[in-house]
């Protein structure tokens, strides 16, 4: 098991995680229903909520369903547990995004 750093890149999973936070990822941890996750898919790595076991693999949901171009198992079935690289365990924001959140 290790750490590794991964940033949002779409408004899949609004309100919870914005495109550009940044996220640290607990790769080989256990992966259980309800928890956020960055697995591999067509060669990206996508941040998705695990929601259930299916064909020995995960079922990979969108927070927000509505967001354009959001992809997710409703589109591409079950994910590999192989191709799961880890779990969320916090997310961080850079530090221009920090400094203006105290400011307001």
């Amino acid at each position: 098991m290790g750490w590794k750093p991964v940033r949002v890149a779409g408004p899949s999973m609004l309100p919870g995680l914005a495109p550009g936070d940044l996220l640290i990822v607990r790769t080989g941890a256990a992966v259980r229903p309800g928890d956020v996750v960055v697995a591999e898919h067509a060669g990206t790595l996508i941040v998705k909520r695990a929601t259930f076991r299916q064909d020995g693999g995960w079922w990979l949901e969108s927070d927000n369903q509505k967001a354009p171009g959001r992809r997710d198992s409703w589109d591409f079935g079950a994910v590999a547990d192989t191709a799961i690289v880890g779990r969320v365990l916090f997310r961080y924001w850079p530090l221009l995004r920090l400094r203006h959140s105290m400011e307001q």
